[in-house]
């Protein structure tokens, strides 16, 4: 059994290989020249100075303030504290500036009165000034007191919140346990606040204060069924394969907002708006569930959002929501998404995306990439093997899959010039062989047909596919031909265009003998 590409111009054996990279034009899509991109290392030795002089200096933070029991403390208390003290001397001061006053004057008063009344003066100057060491003695007994009793009080707090098991996303934060995936997590933080250890300790602290008061991951909120969404949003969000690097992919698909009666289920209140917020906290949740922290690990998401049917700047609810969701994340879930990728963006989104752009740090506006529809899966093979991409989005992934497994059909890549008609011959070698194949054309717009020919000259061709003009939405072609004689399926690509495009595509022969043994 062979497969053939044949041109006009003849016939050309194209050898199985694997799917290569996709070049795409940097002014219809904002995306890297390699085929696959790759994060920064988590190795140790792999950080410059500064920065493994930052991660240490970060570990010291944490370690401290685990050991203190500081972790949870935001400084309000302590800045609270100074503040008290600062006013309490301030007038203090401002008392015995009185008193002096008042003292001068009853002194120069009583010196008119002659050498009694100074006699006089200085037994009640005497008398007061016990008064005032006994009073000033007692007051600050009490306050001794008092503050030993608030300082007994603080370090009762502190001691109850000592925890030095505590965690984040599964990983041990004390660096002295020596889990090598706390540095991992802690570079995040770093990476995400340009490697300035303080600011980095501040964005961890801010996250698990943020944590501990987020009513939501397990459905805490009395009366909610764990922040489930209506059924019809069911699909909007879930994990689907991995990328090239092995990251996890999210796909997000917002055109289930387009029908008026699910957007008001899901938004059209606050307890709806509050209640969206949770789910996609919860979603977010499950899938760092599915990260792997150590060094080398895939420790991020490949994000894709898919714009189709979305709805456009004039649903406010969905634009406030989709802005809550990015500050949440952003701020929370630092360096946890590789790379998002927008894909089937309208032209309204240009406009729209001005609006959240300026509230996103560099390097989160720096990972985006945009597709419009003709570009969808010419962007998404960039990063996601042909294999793993679902065929709604061009590629040949289904989710049941009867025919081909991950290991095999081998994918075959072949160029089609600009105005050129290119055949794809599959050989059924023998009688009664069912012979099955995929095939996609990244943006598609071409004439395509399927053929079969037996081997016997003079015999009739069978249609198996009419020739039909393929637009470039088309999801990959599936489909199988039971040949009751040997011949072959002829896959007709006719190019008519200006531009050169790419076929890829796979097959399969199953014999009856095959079957049989």
């Amino acid at each position: 059994m062979a497969v053939e590409a044949v041109s006009g111009n003849g016939a050309e054996a194209v050898p199985p290989a694997p799917a290569r990279e996709v070049g795409v034009k940097a002014a219809e899509v904002a995306v890297s020249e390699n085929a696959s991109f790759r994060e920064e290392s988590n190795f140790l030795a792999d950080l410059k100075e500064n920065e493994r002089k930052a991660l240490v200096e970060l570990r010291d933070k944490v370690e401290a303030a685990i050991v203190e029991g500081k972790l949870f403390d935001d400084g309000k208390g302590e800045e609270k504290k100074k503040k008290k003290k600062a006013e309490a001397a301030l007038e203090e001061k401002e008392e015995e500036g009185k008193k002096g006053a008042g003292a001068e004057e009853k002194k120069e008063e009583e010196g008119k009165k002659g050498a009694g009344a100074e006699e006089k003066k200085e037994e009640d100057g005497e008398k007061e000034a016990d008064a005032e060491e006994k009073e000033g003695k007692e007051e600050a007994k009490k306050e001794e007191a008092g503050e030993g009793e608030k300082t007994a009080e603080e370090e009762k707090q502190a001691a109850a919140v000592v925890d030095k098991d505590i965690t984040l996303w599964g990983v041990p934060l004390l660096p002295s346990k020596g889990d090598e995936a706390t540095d991992v997590v802690l570079l995040k933080f770093l990476r995400a606040r340009d490697f300035k250890a303080s600011a980095a300790f501040e964005m961890l602290r801010r996250t698990l204060r943020w944590r501990k008061e987020w009513k939501g991951f397990a459905g805490e909120v009395e009366g909610d069924d764990g922040a489930q969404l209506p059924g019809e949003l069911e699909g909007s969000c879930y994990l689907d394969g991995a990328d090239r690097e092995g990251h996890p992919v999210c796909y997000n698909a917002l055109g289930v907002f387009a029908d008026d009666a699910v957007y008001k289920k899901a938004l059209g209140s606050e307890e709806g708006k509050a209640r969206f917020l949770r789910w996609r906290v919860g979603a977010m949740e499950r899938h760092v569930a599915e990260l792997d922290f150590k060094p080398g690990g895939a420790a991020s998401l490949l994000q894709v959002t898919d714009l189709r049917n979305s709805p456009g700047p004039a649903k406010k609810e969905l634009r406030v929501a989709v802005k809550q969701v990015l500050d949440l994340f952003q701020d929370n879930y630092p360096e946890l998404v590789a790379r998002n990728i927008l894909i089937n963006v309208p032209f309204w989104y240009y406009a729209f995306s001005t609006l959240f752009y300026p509230f996103m740090t560099q390097r989160t506006r720096s990972k985006f990439v945009i597709a419009r529809p003709s570009k969808v899966t010419e962007t998404l093979l960039k990063y996601i093997t042909i294999e793993a991409i679902p065929v709604k989005y061009g590629g040949l992934k289904r989710d049941i899959d009867t025919e081909f497994s991950a290991d095999d059909g081998e994918i075959t890549e072949l160029i089609l010039k600009a105005s050129s008609t290119e055949t794809i011959e599959i050989e059924a070698t023998e009688a009664d062989a069912t012979l099955t194949w995929d095939l996609t054309v990244l943006g598609w717009e071409v004439n395509y047909k399927e053929e079969f020919v037996p081997a016997e000259e003079g015999a009739y061709t069978i249609i198996i596919r009419k020739g039909k003009k393929m637009g470039s939405g088309e999801e990959a072609v599936r489909n199988s031909f039971r040949a009751g004689e040997p011949g072959k399926v002829v896959l007709t690509v006719d190019n008519t265009s200006y531009r050169k495009k790419k076929v890829l595509f796979r097959h399969k022969v199953k014999s009856a003998s095959a079957k049989k043994c």
